[in-house]
């Protein structure tokens, strides 16, 4: 199947809502209306550390998104980025989707000169892990949490 990936335009919403809602329920979290309509907004506004790109299939339909967040961190000079959200729908898994977001987000983060690229998933999610784990080893580090 052929996969375009491109940045997130505003007439992207609709679909984008839901996939946001898809990868809340594979999560299991609810994530509350006015945080989404926040999140949207920062995606939309150039200002914002948090960008996304959105997958089109062949037909122009998106099938997936990825959004990511830029931050200074203390171990370089360059900033680091976050690939904190990853979805692809149902319909339109082991297609080669997942794989080309996450390229497209390793070659922006080498154009505009970031340190790093990293990202986390849950421990049982064999199917994203089998993905990661052609881009990148896994790291011996742990993530410790709190939601405040």
């Amino acid at each position: 199947m052929s996969i375009t990936v491109r940045n997130i335009h505003p007439d992207d919403e609709d679909r984008w809502r839901e996939l946001w809602g898809g990868y809340c329920t594979f999560y299991e979290i609810s994530v509350p209306p006015d945080v989404t309509d926040a999140t949207w907004r920062r995606i939309m506004d150039p200002a914002s550390p948090i960008f996304s790109f959105v997958a089109e299939d062949a037909r122009g339909q998106v099938i997936g998104f990825v959004n990511n967040v830029v931050h200074e961190f203390t171990w370089a000079t360059g900033p680091a980025c976050y690939l904190e959200d990853l979805f692809v729908g149902p319909e339109s898994r082991s297609n080669g989707a997942g794989g080309a977001l996450i390229q497209a987000v390793i070659d922006h983060c080498k154009r505009e000169g970031f340190e790093r690229l990293y990202w986390r998933t849950n421990k049982d999610n064999h199917t994203a892990r089998r993905l990661y784990d052609r881009f990148v080893a896994v790291s011996n580090k742990r993530v410790y949490q709190i939601n405040l």
